[in-house]
Order: structure tokens, then C-alpha cells, then sequence
């Protein structure tokens, strides 16, 4: 494979253009017994035949087959090793540091990338310079791995994202981001925790840059049972709470402040409580409709653009 393709005879100035350079992307799966999955995985991301990628996969030690199948792709993929680890997210830093690319991102050996969806990531950072982190559009895949879910693009702030409630998830596997905003934000994802590490992870991204939205698809999380997130949703909810609040004390402590006392007031009171719990739950959802400080990336023709806040 090459990371250079010839620019489509449309696009060319002259003959002497030179040909388009793919961004290196470096894309880490972390896998623990996951062998009823991880092939399917591994085939998402090798369809793509994306022209220059550092495909890196880190297992914990498995003892289910799952190394069986990573053996069955090791020729078409950058590396792997299988060593104890002390969770996802500390085998997420072990690939990391064991890549090159200046474009970043994980798949989770559950989930998977939807077809096409590392061109549209790699000719978003190529095409737009000032762009330094991503997300596409939310989807889903059920157990089987089929495609249940696509969510509408959704406008994303630094504010939205701390106040979003339940609705504020920044799906991981649809979000990249370039190497000098990981090495900004600490280069290292939480690995003390067992679930939110990439919430945690979105929250030091916000302190460097806004978060671009891309009107296409690009990876799927599927709903399983051994879904660490899924398995204790509420827990998994309060843990970003508690980050989002700590975030905003830390960036907003008067107005957070103060907020939190007329929020505490109004909840003891019966008859206003219903009330004000609809009317933030309307504001929160309404937040995501109204534009953000990153303009939407959309496609125009084989380049992609930013669509400003009045189209």
C-alpha cells in the first residue's frame, strides 16, 4: 500500500500537481477475552484499506481463542503483543506509545469501524488543517453486528458537552483526534479507571480545542452484555457528573456555583420540582440544536468543508 493516491483529474491545477498524502493514522484495539468478537473487529478495520495505517492491537492475556485470531491477521497489521495489563485503558497507552501515526484513535475489540470510515477521517485532517479533534455521527450495532442506530449530527461545546446530562456522550469509537493535541492534553488516557477514561479524556481535550462534528459515519458501538458501560449505566453516568461538575467549578465556579444552589433550592420544593427537572431536560436537549464555536464538517465533492453557524 501507498500513502499517496493521484488526485482525481476534477481536482487537478495542473499536470504537475502533486498527489494527495493520506495522514498516518494510528488506531490501537485493546482486547481481553473477546474472542466471539474481535475478528469481526479486525475485519472492519482491514476492509477499510486505508492507505496508511499503524494498526497496533494489545492483548491482556487472553485465554479464549482471542489470540488465535489476532495470530490469523498478524501479516496485515503493524504489530500486536499479549502481556498482563492492568485494563483497557492501560493497554489503550501501551499502543499508543507503540505507534507513529499523527492521526489517533482506538476500536474496542467489540465494536467496530463502518465501512469507509478511516477515509473520511484520515481526508477530514487532510483537507482541513485547522481541525485538531473529530467526532461522526453517532451509531450502534446489536449484538449480531448489524447497524440499529445512526444518530443525527449533533453540535458539540465545551459547555454542552459539561452540562449535557445523559445525552452528552462523545461516542469514542467515531472520535479522532492529531497527535500534538494527545501530547497537549498529557498523552495518556486515565488508566486507573475502569470505565469513563474516554470521558475523562474528552474533558482535557476541551482545555485545547473545540470539537468538530462530521455529517458521516465512521465507527459503531455495539450493544453487548459484557458492555462495561452498558452493565452499570447509572454508575457510568455519575462518574462523568462527577467530572463534568469538577470541570466546571474549576473553569466556572461562580456562575457553577451558583447554579447549583438555585438547582438544590428548587428541587425541595414538590410542587416547582417537576417543573424545573422539564425545563432542564428541554434546555439540555435543546443545546445540542444550536451551534456551537466548530462549524459542522460536511462533504463538497471529494474535499470537506466547514458549514458556518448560518449555513
Amino acid at each position: 500500500m501507498t500513502a499517496r493516491d493521484p488526485i482525481p483529474e476534477s481536482a487537478q491545477a495542473h499536470e504537475n500537481a502533486p498527489p494527495l498524502v493520506w495522514p498516518r493514522i494510528a488506531l490501537v484495539t485493546p482486547v481481553f477475552n473477546s474472542g466471539k468478537y474481535v475478528e469481526a473487529t479486525i475485519r472492519s478495520v482491514l476492509a477499510q484499506g486505508y492507505p496508511n495505517l499503524d494498526y497496533f492491537i494489545v492483548d491482556g492475556g487472553s485465554t479464549d481463542g482471542t489470540l488465535d485470531v489476532i495470530r490469523k491477521y498478524e501479516d496485515q497489521i503493524s504489530g500486536w503483543i499479549s502481556e498482563p495489563d492492568r485494563g483497557m485503558y492501560d493497554a489503550i497507552n501501551k499502543g499508543f506509545a507503540r505507534t507513529s501515526g499523527e492521526v489517533m484513535g482506538w476500536i474496542s475489540a467489540t465494536d467496530m469501524l463502518q465501512p469507509g470510515g478511516l477515509a473520511v477521517v484520515g481526508s477530514v485532517f487532510r483537507d482541513l488543517p485547522q481541525v485538531e479533534w473529530i467526532t461522526g455521527r453517532r451509531t450502534g450495532y446489536d449484538e449480531e453486528g448489524k447497524t440499529v442506530r445512526v444518530d443525527p449530527v449533533m453540535h458539540w461545546s465545551r459547555l454542552q458537552f459539561l452540562l449535557g446530562g445523559s445525552s452528552r456522550h462523545i461516542q469514542q469509537e467515531s472520535t479522532y483526534w492529531r497527535r500534538s493535541l494527545w501530547e497537549k492534553a498529557g498523552a495518556h488516557v486515565d488508566a486507573s479507571r475502569r470505565s469513563a477514561g474516554d470521558f475523562e479524556l474528552w474533558v482535557r481535550f476541551f482545555r485545547h480545542a473545540p470539537l468538530y462534528s462530521v455529517n458521516a459515519l465512521i465507527g459503531g458501538f455495539r450493544e453487548h452484555p459484557d458492555s462495561d458501560s452498558l452493565a452499570d449505566v447509572a454508575n457510568f453516568n455519575a462518574m462523568c457528573d462527577e467530572m463534568a461538575e469538577a470541570e466546571l467549578r474549576a473553569r466556572w465556579g461562580k456562575w457553577f456555583g451558583a447554579y447549583q444552589t438555585i438547582d438544590s433550592f428548587l428541587r425541595r420544593i414538590p410542587k416547582v420540582r417537576a417543573v424545573w427537572y422539564m425545563g432542564k431536560s428541554l434546555t439540555l436537549r435543546a443545546l445540542y440544536s444550536l451551534p456551537g464555536p466548530a462549524p459542522i464538517i460536511e462533504p463538497a465533492g471529494s474535499r470537506w468543508r466547514t458549514r458556518g453557524l448560518f449555513g
